[in-house]
Protein backbone atom coordinates (compact mmCIF):
# COMPACT_ATOMS: atom_id res chain seq x y z
CA UNK A 1 0.00 0.00 0.00
CA UNK A 2 1.25 3.69 -0.54
CA UNK A 3 2.29 5.27 2.06
CA UNK A 4 -0.43 8.18 1.23
CA UNK A 5 -3.01 5.72 2.49
CA UNK A 6 -1.93 6.09 5.85
CA UNK A 7 -1.26 9.82 6.36
CA UNK A 8 -2.87 10.37 9.73
CA UNK A 9 -3.10 13.87 8.81
CA UNK A 10 -6.37 14.91 6.78
CA UNK A 11 -7.08 18.12 5.33
CA UNK A 12 -9.95 18.62 7.92
CA UNK A 13 -8.43 17.48 11.32
CA UNK A 14 -11.51 15.94 13.43
CA UNK A 15 -12.75 17.69 16.18
CA UNK A 16 -13.38 14.78 18.77
CA UNK A 17 -13.42 17.35 22.05
CA UNK A 18 -11.85 14.74 23.81
CA UNK A 19 -8.81 16.32 26.12
CA UNK A 20 -6.33 13.84 26.53
CA UNK A 21 -4.89 12.85 30.31
CA UNK A 22 -1.51 14.43 29.26
CA UNK A 23 -2.91 17.45 28.88
CA UNK A 24 -4.27 17.69 32.48
CA UNK A 25 -1.04 17.20 34.27
CA UNK A 26 1.53 20.04 35.06
CA UNK A 27 5.18 20.03 34.15
CA UNK A 28 5.74 19.81 38.34
CA UNK A 29 3.35 16.39 38.14
CA UNK A 30 4.88 15.07 34.85
CA UNK A 31 8.01 15.23 36.85
CA UNK A 32 7.35 13.69 39.85
CA UNK A 33 5.25 10.55 38.02
CA UNK A 34 8.54 10.18 35.77
CA UNK A 35 10.70 9.73 39.11
CA UNK A 36 7.73 7.32 40.45
CA UNK A 37 8.10 5.02 37.28
CA UNK A 38 11.33 5.47 37.46
CA UNK A 39 11.46 3.88 41.05
CA UNK A 40 9.70 1.12 40.29
CA UNK A 41 11.70 -0.18 37.25
CA UNK A 42 14.71 0.27 39.72
CA UNK A 43 13.72 -1.53 42.24
CA UNK A 44 12.52 -4.63 40.02
CA UNK A 45 15.94 -5.06 38.59
CA UNK A 46 17.37 -4.63 41.72
CA UNK A 47 16.38 -7.51 43.10
CA UNK A 48 16.06 -9.75 39.98
CA UNK A 49 17.44 -12.77 40.47
CA UNK A 50 17.34 -16.74 41.06
CA UNK A 51 14.05 -17.23 40.97
CA UNK A 52 13.41 -15.08 37.69
CA UNK A 53 16.31 -16.67 35.60
CA UNK A 54 14.30 -20.47 37.26
CA UNK A 55 10.85 -19.05 35.52
CA UNK A 56 12.46 -18.08 32.43
CA UNK A 57 14.31 -21.65 31.97
CA UNK A 58 11.41 -23.60 33.13
CA UNK A 59 9.38 -21.80 30.29
CA UNK A 60 11.73 -23.08 27.84
CA UNK A 61 12.08 -26.33 29.49
CA UNK A 62 7.43 -26.43 28.95
CA UNK A 63 7.63 -25.29 25.57
CA UNK A 64 10.44 -28.22 24.71
CA UNK A 65 8.47 -30.61 26.29
CA UNK A 66 5.03 -29.84 24.80
CA UNK A 67 6.75 -29.81 21.10
CA UNK A 68 8.21 -33.67 22.07
CA UNK A 69 4.48 -34.60 23.35
CA UNK A 70 3.19 -33.04 20.04
CA UNK A 71 5.83 -34.48 18.00
CA UNK A 72 4.96 -38.31 19.52
CA UNK A 73 1.42 -37.79 19.48
CA UNK A 74 1.22 -36.82 15.67
CA UNK A 75 2.83 -40.02 14.73
CA UNK A 76 0.11 -41.69 14.96
CA UNK A 77 -1.81 -38.47 13.32
CA UNK A 78 -4.32 -40.84 11.17
CA UNK A 79 -6.30 -41.49 14.00
CA UNK A 80 -8.66 -38.80 15.58
CA UNK A 81 -7.99 -38.68 19.17
CA UNK A 82 -3.96 -38.45 18.39
CA UNK A 83 -4.77 -35.78 16.02
CA UNK A 84 -6.94 -33.66 18.05
CA UNK A 85 -4.00 -33.87 21.41
CA UNK A 86 -1.33 -33.62 19.11
CA UNK A 87 -2.38 -30.29 17.39
CA UNK A 88 -3.37 -28.63 20.59
CA UNK A 89 -0.29 -29.40 22.23
CA UNK A 90 1.56 -28.36 19.47
CA UNK A 91 -0.64 -24.99 19.19
CA UNK A 92 0.12 -24.49 22.94
CA UNK A 93 3.83 -24.90 22.82
CA UNK A 94 3.94 -22.42 19.47
CA UNK A 95 1.73 -19.66 21.37
CA UNK A 96 4.31 -20.01 24.33
CA UNK A 97 7.46 -20.05 22.06
CA UNK A 98 6.15 -17.64 20.16
CA UNK A 99 4.63 -15.30 23.03
CA UNK A 100 6.14 -15.79 26.56
CA UNK A 101 10.18 -16.89 24.98
CA UNK A 102 10.77 -15.16 21.29
CA UNK A 103 8.65 -11.63 21.82
CA UNK A 104 10.41 -11.16 26.06
CA UNK A 105 13.46 -12.79 25.18
CA UNK A 106 13.94 -10.81 22.44
CA UNK A 107 12.85 -7.67 23.90
CA UNK A 108 15.95 -8.09 26.03
CA UNK A 109 13.96 -8.89 29.26
CA UNK A 110 16.80 -11.30 30.43
CA UNK A 111 19.71 -9.71 29.05
CA UNK A 112 20.82 -9.16 32.78
CA UNK A 113 21.68 -13.26 33.41
CA UNK A 114 24.14 -12.76 30.94
CA UNK A 115 23.19 -16.02 29.12
CA UNK A 116 24.59 -16.59 25.58
CA UNK A 117 21.73 -18.42 24.70
CA UNK A 118 18.70 -16.32 25.96
CA UNK A 119 19.91 -13.58 24.95
CA UNK A 120 18.03 -10.58 23.36
CA UNK A 121 21.04 -10.82 20.11
CA UNK A 122 21.59 -14.19 19.93
CA UNK A 123 17.73 -15.75 19.98
CA UNK A 124 15.76 -16.50 17.24
CA UNK A 125 12.11 -17.59 17.15
CA UNK A 126 9.55 -19.68 15.03
CA UNK A 127 7.69 -17.38 13.13
CA UNK A 128 8.42 -15.54 9.58
CA UNK A 129 9.83 -12.39 10.93
CA UNK A 130 14.02 -12.32 11.12
CA UNK A 131 14.95 -11.60 14.56
CA UNK A 132 17.10 -8.03 13.31
CA UNK A 133 14.20 -6.47 11.46
CA UNK A 134 11.63 -7.52 13.84
CA UNK A 135 13.50 -5.59 17.11
CA UNK A 136 14.28 -2.26 15.05
CA UNK A 137 10.67 -2.25 13.84
CA UNK A 138 9.20 -3.36 16.87
CA UNK A 139 11.47 -3.02 19.63
CA UNK A 140 13.04 0.44 18.72
CA UNK A 141 10.06 2.21 16.23
CA UNK A 142 6.82 1.23 17.96
CA UNK A 143 8.00 1.18 21.65
CA UNK A 144 10.04 4.68 21.05
CA UNK A 145 7.01 6.69 18.83
CA UNK A 146 3.88 4.82 20.42
CA UNK A 147 0.55 5.77 18.68
CA UNK A 148 2.19 8.96 17.67
CA UNK A 149 0.04 9.22 14.29
CA UNK A 150 2.44 9.20 11.40
CA UNK A 151 5.07 7.55 13.31
CA UNK A 152 4.27 4.41 14.70
CA UNK A 153 3.79 2.13 11.72
CA UNK A 154 2.11 -0.19 14.45
CA UNK A 155 -0.99 1.91 14.32
CA UNK A 156 -3.03 -0.21 11.62
CA UNK A 157 0.26 -2.49 10.38
CA UNK A 158 -0.14 0.50 7.22
CA UNK A 159 -2.90 -1.58 5.87
CA UNK A 160 -6.08 -0.37 7.96
CA UNK A 161 -7.97 2.88 8.90
CA UNK A 162 -8.36 1.76 13.10
CA UNK A 163 -7.77 5.79 14.10
CA UNK A 164 -10.25 7.95 12.96
CA UNK A 165 -7.40 10.81 12.57
CA UNK A 166 -6.28 8.30 9.36
CA UNK A 167 -7.38 10.06 6.05
CA UNK A 168 -9.99 7.67 4.35
CA UNK A 169 -8.97 5.68 0.76
CA UNK A 170 -11.48 3.48 -0.59
CA UNK A 171 -8.88 0.95 -0.75
CA UNK A 172 -10.07 0.77 3.36
CA UNK A 173 -13.69 -0.61 2.29
CA UNK A 174 -11.42 -4.18 1.87
CA UNK A 175 -10.02 -3.93 5.54
CA UNK A 176 -12.67 -6.02 6.69
CA UNK A 177 -11.48 -9.15 4.67
CA UNK A 178 -7.82 -8.47 4.76
CA UNK A 179 -8.35 -8.25 8.30
CA UNK A 180 -9.30 -11.37 8.47
CA UNK A 181 -6.53 -12.42 6.74
CA UNK A 182 -3.81 -11.31 8.86
CA UNK A 183 -5.45 -12.57 11.47
CA UNK A 184 -5.15 -16.25 9.90
CA UNK A 185 -1.86 -15.59 9.13
CA UNK A 186 -0.53 -12.87 11.40
CA UNK A 187 3.57 -13.71 11.16
CA UNK A 188 3.62 -13.30 7.41
CA UNK A 189 2.23 -9.86 7.83
CA UNK A 190 3.93 -8.95 10.30
CA UNK A 191 7.07 -10.27 8.15
CA UNK A 192 6.32 -8.15 4.98
CA UNK A 193 5.48 -5.24 7.74
CA UNK A 194 8.57 -4.82 8.70
CA UNK A 195 10.70 -4.24 5.29
CA UNK A 196 8.82 -0.51 5.92
CA UNK A 197 7.70 -0.23 2.26
CA UNK A 198 7.55 3.48 3.25
CA UNK A 199 11.49 3.57 3.57
CA UNK A 200 11.81 1.17 0.20
CA UNK A 201 9.41 3.76 -1.57
CA UNK A 202 11.48 7.10 -0.47
CA UNK A 203 14.77 5.00 -1.27
CA UNK A 204 15.93 5.53 2.55
CA UNK A 205 16.24 1.77 2.14
CA UNK A 206 18.85 0.54 -0.22
CA UNK A 207 17.80 -2.35 -3.07
CA UNK A 208 20.14 -4.22 -1.26
CA UNK A 209 19.25 -4.11 1.92
CA UNK A 210 15.81 -5.11 0.95
CA UNK A 211 17.07 -8.33 -0.90
CA UNK A 212 19.29 -8.74 2.15
CA UNK A 213 15.89 -8.80 4.33
CA UNK A 214 13.80 -10.36 1.49
CA UNK A 215 16.15 -13.41 1.86
CA UNK A 216 16.11 -13.51 5.57
CA UNK A 217 13.07 -13.90 5.35
CA UNK A 218 12.81 -16.49 3.04
CA UNK A 219 14.82 -18.53 4.76
CA UNK A 220 12.70 -18.01 7.89
CA UNK A 221 9.80 -19.65 5.37
CA UNK A 222 11.97 -22.34 4.03
CA UNK A 223 12.77 -23.16 7.35
CA UNK A 224 9.10 -23.82 8.72
CA UNK A 225 7.73 -24.96 5.16
CA UNK A 226 10.70 -27.95 5.60
CA UNK A 227 9.69 -28.31 9.23
CA UNK A 228 5.94 -28.20 9.77
CA UNK A 229 5.14 -29.49 5.88
CA UNK A 230 7.41 -31.59 4.77
CA UNK A 231 10.09 -33.41 7.18
CA UNK A 232 7.27 -34.24 9.66
CA UNK A 233 4.49 -34.91 7.62
CA UNK A 234 7.42 -37.43 6.45
CA UNK A 235 8.50 -39.09 9.40
CA UNK A 236 4.73 -39.84 10.17
CA UNK A 237 4.65 -41.42 6.77
CA UNK A 238 7.81 -43.88 7.11
CA UNK A 239 6.01 -44.25 10.65
CA UNK A 240 2.60 -45.17 9.15
CA UNK A 241 4.37 -47.55 6.45
CA UNK A 242 6.59 -49.41 9.04
CA UNK A 243 3.71 -50.26 11.22
CA UNK A 244 2.19 -54.12 11.18
CA UNK A 245 -0.38 -52.99 8.89
CA UNK A 246 1.37 -50.47 7.07
CA UNK A 247 -0.06 -49.75 3.70
CA UNK A 248 1.05 -46.94 1.00
CA UNK A 249 -2.56 -45.44 1.25
CA UNK A 250 -2.18 -45.60 5.65
CA UNK A 251 1.07 -43.75 4.70
CA UNK A 252 -0.33 -41.55 2.76
CA UNK A 253 -2.86 -40.35 5.25
CA UNK A 254 -0.69 -40.18 7.88
CA UNK A 255 1.14 -37.76 5.65
CA UNK A 256 -1.79 -35.86 5.39
CA UNK A 257 -3.20 -35.38 9.01
CA UNK A 258 0.26 -34.72 10.32
CA UNK A 259 0.47 -31.69 7.73
CA UNK A 260 -3.03 -30.64 8.53
CA UNK A 261 -2.14 -30.55 12.35
CA UNK A 262 1.05 -28.80 11.89
CA UNK A 263 -0.75 -26.03 9.47
CA UNK A 264 -4.16 -25.75 12.44
CA UNK A 265 -1.32 -25.23 15.02
CA UNK A 266 0.09 -22.55 12.68
CA UNK A 267 -2.64 -20.90 12.26
CA UNK A 268 -4.52 -21.35 16.00
CA UNK A 269 -0.78 -19.49 17.16
CA UNK A 270 -1.64 -16.97 14.50
CA UNK A 271 -5.05 -15.97 15.46
CA UNK A 272 -3.87 -16.05 19.05
CA UNK A 273 -1.29 -14.19 18.63
CA UNK A 274 -3.24 -11.26 16.54
CA UNK A 275 -5.90 -11.44 18.84
CA UNK A 276 -3.82 -10.51 22.19
CA UNK A 277 -1.82 -7.59 20.11
CA UNK A 278 -4.50 -6.15 18.64
CA UNK A 279 -6.50 -6.10 22.31
CA UNK A 280 -3.39 -4.27 23.81
CA UNK A 281 -3.30 -1.47 20.94
CA UNK A 282 -6.30 -1.03 19.34
CA UNK A 283 -9.31 -1.06 21.97
CA UNK A 284 -11.41 2.20 21.80
CA UNK A 285 -9.61 2.94 25.11
CA UNK A 286 -6.17 3.84 24.16
CA UNK A 287 -5.62 7.02 22.56
CA UNK A 288 -3.12 8.30 19.76
CA UNK A 289 -1.48 11.36 19.62
CA UNK A 290 -0.01 14.34 17.28
CA UNK A 291 3.57 14.65 16.26
CA UNK A 292 2.78 18.04 18.26
CA UNK A 293 1.23 16.64 21.01
CA UNK A 294 4.59 15.39 22.22
CA UNK A 295 7.07 17.56 20.38
CA UNK A 296 8.35 18.35 23.81
CA UNK A 297 8.39 15.34 25.61
CA UNK A 298 9.53 15.11 28.97
CA UNK A 299 10.08 11.53 30.76
CA UNK A 300 7.30 11.58 32.23
CA UNK A 301 5.45 12.43 29.33
CA UNK A 302 6.42 9.53 27.57
CA UNK A 303 5.59 7.34 30.64
CA UNK A 304 2.15 8.72 30.44
CA UNK A 305 1.93 7.97 26.67
CA UNK A 306 2.73 4.78 26.97
CA UNK A 307 0.52 3.88 29.74
CA UNK A 308 -2.30 6.00 27.49
CA UNK A 309 -1.30 4.22 24.00
CA UNK A 310 -2.00 0.63 25.20
CA UNK A 311 -4.87 -1.63 27.36
CA UNK A 312 -5.01 -4.53 29.23
CA UNK A 313 -6.70 -7.77 29.10
CA UNK A 314 -8.22 -9.39 32.70
CA UNK A 315 -6.98 -13.14 33.31
CA UNK A 316 -6.05 -15.62 35.49
CA UNK A 317 -2.16 -16.96 35.37
CA UNK A 318 -2.44 -19.39 32.95
CA UNK A 319 -4.31 -16.75 30.49
CA UNK A 320 -1.38 -14.34 31.29
CA UNK A 321 1.01 -17.26 30.43
CA UNK A 322 -0.01 -17.76 27.08
CA UNK A 323 -0.87 -14.28 26.05
CA UNK A 324 3.32 -13.87 26.54
CA UNK A 325 1.94 -11.59 29.64
CA UNK A 326 1.17 -9.25 27.35
CA UNK A 327 -2.26 -9.28 28.47
CA UNK A 328 0.08 -6.70 31.11
CA UNK A 329 -0.02 -4.63 27.88
CA UNK A 330 0.34 -1.12 29.86
CA UNK A 331 2.90 -2.72 32.03
CA UNK A 332 4.80 -4.34 28.88
CA UNK A 333 4.89 -0.77 27.28
CA UNK A 334 6.28 1.30 30.84
CA UNK A 335 8.80 -1.35 30.89
CA UNK A 336 9.33 -3.53 27.73
CA UNK A 337 12.77 -4.29 29.09
CA UNK A 338 11.34 -5.87 32.43
CA UNK A 339 10.92 -9.76 32.63
CA UNK A 340 7.12 -10.03 32.38
CA UNK A 341 7.01 -12.50 35.14
CA UNK A 342 7.02 -8.76 36.94
CA UNK A 343 4.51 -7.50 35.17
CA UNK A 344 1.21 -9.34 37.85
CA UNK A 345 3.66 -8.00 40.73
CA UNK A 346 3.91 -4.29 39.86
CA UNK A 347 0.24 -3.84 38.13
CA UNK A 348 -1.00 -2.89 41.78
CA UNK A 349 1.97 -0.02 41.77
CA UNK A 350 1.00 1.17 38.13
CA UNK A 351 -2.40 1.36 39.12
CA UNK A 352 -1.68 3.30 42.35
CA UNK A 353 0.28 5.97 40.27
CA UNK A 354 -3.17 6.22 37.73
CA UNK A 355 -5.20 6.49 40.94
CA UNK A 356 -3.46 9.28 42.25
CA UNK A 357 -2.81 11.45 39.13
CA UNK A 358 -6.25 11.27 37.86
CA UNK A 359 -5.11 8.84 34.78
CA UNK A 360 -6.82 5.80 33.48
CA UNK A 361 -5.70 2.31 33.73
CA UNK A 362 -7.10 0.81 30.63
CA UNK A 363 -8.12 -3.13 31.16
CA UNK A 364 -11.47 -5.58 30.48
CA UNK A 365 -12.19 -8.93 29.17
CA UNK A 366 -10.66 -10.80 26.17
CA UNK A 367 -14.05 -10.78 24.42
CA UNK A 368 -14.74 -6.99 25.30
CA UNK A 369 -11.20 -5.74 23.72
CA UNK A 370 -11.49 -7.68 20.76
CA UNK A 371 -15.16 -7.13 20.10
CA UNK A 372 -14.09 -3.04 20.45
CA UNK A 373 -11.16 -3.76 17.98
CA UNK A 374 -13.07 -5.56 15.32
CA UNK A 375 -16.30 -2.95 15.63
CA UNK A 376 -13.30 -0.60 15.00
CA UNK A 377 -12.15 -1.98 11.90
CA UNK A 378 -15.25 -2.10 10.49
CA UNK A 379 -16.44 0.89 11.06
CA UNK A 380 -13.38 2.71 9.95
CA UNK A 381 -13.08 0.86 6.67
CA UNK A 382 -15.83 3.45 5.64
CA UNK A 383 -15.45 7.48 5.59
CA UNK A 384 -15.89 9.41 8.58
CA UNK A 385 -15.72 8.26 11.78
CA UNK A 386 -15.47 9.61 15.72
CA UNK A 387 -13.39 9.21 18.49
CA UNK A 388 -14.98 6.59 20.67
CA UNK A 389 -15.46 7.69 24.19
CA UNK A 390 -11.92 7.16 26.84
CA UNK A 391 -12.51 6.18 30.32
CA UNK A 392 -12.37 8.42 33.18
CA UNK A 393 -9.53 8.20 35.96
CA UNK A 394 -9.07 5.22 37.72
CA UNK A 395 -10.96 4.27 40.69
CA UNK A 396 -10.52 0.86 42.47
CA UNK A 397 -13.31 -1.36 42.81
CA UNK A 398 -14.87 -0.91 46.28
CA UNK A 399 -13.56 -4.41 48.47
Amino acid sequence: MSATLTDDRPADPIADGIESPLARLTPEQLEELGREFDAIHQEVYADLGERDSRYIRSTIKLHRELVLAARALLLGSSRKPLWLAGTASLSLAKILENMEIGHNVMHGQWDWMNDPDINSQSWDWDTASPADAWRHSHNYEHHTFTNIRGKDRDLGYEIMRIDPHQKWHPVYLLQPLYNLLLMGFFEWGVAVHDLDHGAIHSGEKTKVQVLEELKAIGVKARRQIVKDYIAFPALAAFAALAGKRGSLGSSRRAFRSTLTANFTANIVRNVWAYSIIFCGHFPDQTYTFSEEEVADETRGGFYVRQLLGSSNIDGGPLFHLLAGNLSFQVEHHLYPDMPSSRYAEIAPRVRDVCRRYGLPYNTGPLHKQLGTVHRTILRLAFPGGKVRPKPGPYRPEPV
